[in-house]
């Protein structure tokens, strides 16, 4: 799915009432009724419905969805917060409609003294702006929005909570946002929605289709993308029936210290797990019998350190490499991996500690080979890449370092963020705060080594690696809950991830 910004959310909306052909009025009706019966089947026992109006298209949608909610027999009151002298020309003939049905009363709110009563049992509908807001709320709305989020009413947000700007929110005043319980967005979501300072605005959220016209939206380019299952799917390569395990790529995984075993383990089971033909895990010596007997599927490659990485084995037969999860950032260890960026040839995944081992010694960057993929979580992203005050300065900054550097730059979190070289972005829907949990990362740093070892590019290699582990982790929920979750019942998931992955 694309994420469009407003501006081009509104030339879509052009086109499709030109060419479908549709009246304005027409598409905003059925905006309108996508909105109400989601309404209805969310609420399904009519409620009092207070509906709060700006003088845009935002605010029309409002004005029809209230008529339609009149019509089901919910009580209706609209408040049109006086900002303008006219409304817009689809938004007043939603008003002029409404009036005709003589069964909804409708306000005009010219100052705060005016501000209805919100009761815990009301539904407010927020559809005061849209998201072509350019600016922090002020004034009169300010007010309004202050007292909306000061109610324990549930508050349902037409296509994007009132005062969120539909991308960079950097110099907002979130003082002046509404508070949604849910955002029912129409045809796209909005990349703020994406943003963990935005959760608590957004609430819930859906798309909802309204027809917008399909030629339009194929041809228009956007560099942000949604994961789903149909498009993930389309990129798995078949297996065919006389391939063997030299077909699905040896790889190697570097990993493992003194304490720190149980992350060599994660990555290797996960990578197994995965595809890939045949795996070596470099460790530290005195892990050799816990590997061999944790992983027996597993070749193991000893390091002359007992205790951590010093060392890798010769490069020639692998198919990709990863290093970093709990390697640890001694003196040995960074000068073994300034070795190994200066030989490897093949795609690397880099994470953890060798993720950190970079972030202190920069220099290193330049020695990076083309095609890698790193797969920080926040604090790491901010060693390796730098510290931002917002998501969206964040986001800009991660899609910089991937292009500047040639490699793919994931940002674990929820709707992990996957960066590529050519600029583009794709958020992926899977994944639960049951992940947020000790060796989460070392497992999906195993399962994109196995996608690269089998021929993946990085790009899709990333992106079924990440839109896997997330599946597989939400199967995990399914049947333990968040708070019992571990990194093991994502591996132990990984076979249904792919049963429902390729269904």
């Amino acid at each position: 799915m694309k994420i469009f910004p407003a501006s081009k959310i509104a030339e879509i909306d052009s086109y499709t009432i030109e060419n479908e052909p549709i009246e304005s009025i027409d598409l905003m009706e059925r905006a309108s009724s996508k909105f109400f019966k989601k309404i209805l089947k969310r609420y399904p026992a009519p409620r009092n419905c207070k509906v709060f109006v700006g003088p845009g298209n935002n605010g029309g949608d409002g004005l029809a969805a209230a008529r339609m909610l009149a019509e089901k027999n919910y009580t209706v009151e609209v408040f049109i917060i006086k900002i303008s002298n006219q409304l817009s020309k689809d938004a007043e003939v939603n008003l002029q409609r409404l009036k005709l049905i003589k069964i909804v009363d409708i306000y005009e709110l010219t100052s705060i003294d005016a501000m209805p009563w919100l009761f815990p049992d009301d539904i407010v509908i927020d559809a005061i702006f849209g998201s072509g807001l350019s600016r922090p709320i002020e004034g009169l709305v300010f007010e309004v929005i202050k007292a909306i989020n000061a109610s324990e009413a549930s508050v349902v947000a037409v296509d994007i909570p009132s005062g969120l700007m539909g991308e960079d929110n950097s110099k907002n005043n979130y003082h002046g946002i509404v508070k949604a319980d849910l955002t029912l967005s129409f045809q796209f979501p909005k990349l703020a929605f994406l943003f963990p300072e935005n959760a608590d605005y957004v609430g819930e959220w859906e798309v909802l289709p309204i027809g917008l016209h399909p030629e339009i939206i194929k041809q228009e380019q956007t560099p942000y993308k949604i994961l789903n299952r149909e498009f993930v799917k389309s990129l798995l390569m078949p297996r065919k029936k006389f391939d063997h395990k030299g077909t699905y790529g040896h790889g190697l995984l570097i990993s493992g210290s003194y304490g720190k075993m149980g992350a060599a383990i994660l990555a290797s089971r996960a990578s197994l797990r995965s595809g890939i033909g045949l795996l070596t895990s470099h460790i530290p010596r005195l892990g050799y019998e816990i590997m061999q007997t944790a992983v027996p599927e597993a070749m193991v490659s000893i390091d002359r350190s007992d205790i951590i990485f010093t060392e890798f084995p010769d490069l020639g037969q692998f198919k990709a490499v990863a290093i970093g999860p709990g390697i640890d950032k001694k003196q040995n260890s960074y000068c073994a991996m300034i070795n190994l960026l200066k030989e490897v040839k093949t795609p690397m995944v880099i994470d953890a500690d060798a993720i950190n081992i970079l972030g202190e010694h920069p220099e290193l960057k330049a020695d990076l080979p083309m095609g890698s993929v790193f797969t920080p979580h926040p604090m790491e992203f901010e060693r390796l890449v730098g510290k931002a005050e917002d998501s969206f300065t964040r986001n800009n900054m991660q899609r910089e370092f991937a292009r500047e550097y040639g490699v793919t730059l994931v940002l674990k979190g929820a709707y992990t963020a996957i960066a590529c070289p050519e600029g583009s972005v794709y958020f992926n829907p899977t994944g639960n705060p049951g992940m947020a949990t000790a060796g989460s990362g070392d497992v999906l740093t195993g399962i994109i080594l196995s996608l690269l070892s089998q021929g993946y590019s990085s790009k899709v290699a990333t992106i079924i690696g990440v839109y896997l582990h997330g599946l597989a982790g939400d199967l995990a929920a399914e049947k333990l809950g968040y708070e019992a979750l571990t990194a093991s019942d994502i591996i132990d998931f990984l076979p249904k991830a792919w049963l429902r992955l390729k269904k």
